[in-house]
């Protein structure tokens, strides 16, 4: 496919309240149905920013996971969110897309927020992850890591960085920036969606989702506080020819992420 259509769901979350916030998205579902090909929740989108992963944490083959699969089948589009996984007795936050023919696809969270505590709560992962879907390749990525350029960078690899997110609106202002940056410096396509409403440590969220393009270039950018629903088309074509008229990636420095 030369295009595809990406969706960004800006929601408030209900904490620790998976069924709800279910219930609140299936809602979206049927709004999306038929109009996009991919659609993208926030970071924890069944609990909210929790670090108190024991009594919430599901596994691979719970019910979030197969709600997700379901979903994606029933819709006909892929949906990728972060979810709290339990796996070998340790907490994941873990990114999981789900194709609508039952393909499972995920990404554990490599930079964890320590300032609350979360490396004390979850592992870490160790390995990106940049998956094939339409005939683009999109790279997976959750919150935090958007401060870690090195771990973001685009050795040619991929196309277009999802990022889900909780992050609050006291730092809203990096949020903007670090997301700018990331589009100009990797030349792709970013589509980053992030929470509205307080959290369970009434910690306020603005959302400020947004879909940028591979100059940092906004394309699309949902109200602030608000729950909405934005959608925008990703040219592959347009990108290609971008990068080969203006190839800054192939004077990037060469270096191994261990």
């Amino acid at each position: 496919m030369e295009e595809i259509k990406v969706s960004l769901i800006q929601s408030d979350l209900v904490w620790e309240n998976p069924a709800e916030n279910m219930k609140k998205f299936e809602n979206n579902f049927s709004d999306l149905k038929g109009k996009t090909d991919i659609v993208l929740l926030p970071e924890m989108f069944t609990t909210g920013f929790s670090m108190n992963p024991s009594p919430i944490a599901e596994t691979m083959d719970g019910q979030t996971v197969n709600w997700i699969k379901k979903q994606s089948a029933l819709n006909n589009f892929a949906i990728g969110g972060s979810v709290i996984i339990i796996e070998n007795g340790k907490y994941f936050n873990r990114f999981i897309f789900a194709e609508p023919m039952g393909f499972i696809h995920y990404y554990d969270k490599h930079h964890l927020f320590s300032i609350t505590g979360e490396n004390n709560e979850y592992t870490a992962g160790n390995a990106r992850t940049i998956i094939n879907y339409k005939g683009f390749r999109f790279f997976l990525q959750i919150c935090y890591d958007l401060r870690f350029p090195v771990w973001m960078r685009n050795k040619n690899d991929y196309d277009v960085m999802l990022l889900v997110a909780n992050w609050p609106e006291r730092r809203n202002d990096a949020w903007k920036k670090l997301l700018y940056a990331r589009a100009m410096e990797n030349q792709c396509y970013v589509a980053a969606v992030n929470r509205v409403g307080n959290d369970g440590n009434n910690l306020p969220h603005s959302g400020d989702s947004i879909i940028i393009d591979y100059a940092g270039r906004e394309i699309i950018s949902a109200k602030p506080f608000a729950d909405e629903i934005i959608t925008s088309t990703f040219n592959l074509a347009l990108l290609n020819d971008s990068r080969e008229k203006f190839a800054a990636w192939k004077d990037a420095d060469e270096f191994e992420i261990k």
